[in-house]
């Protein structure tokens, strides 16, 4: 389920203050430094950094 981009566009890592980016069921962050993955679960973004996937 996409999120509306407005949503999307006022968003941001909470680790690291970057803007994120869809991709699945996942935010991504775009920092080259950070890049945690957030899940999104049923449309709602869960942005809490100890339920981020860190980067492989």
């Amino acid at each position: 389920m996409p999120l509306e981009a407005g949503l999307l566009e006022i968003l941001a890592c909470p680790a690291c203050h970057a803007p994120l980016k869809e991709a699945e069921a996942e935010l991504i962050c775009t920092s080259k430094d950070c890049g945690l993955a957030y899940p999104v679960r049923d449309g709602i973004p869960v942005l809490l950094v100890d339920e981020a996937r860190r980067p492989a």
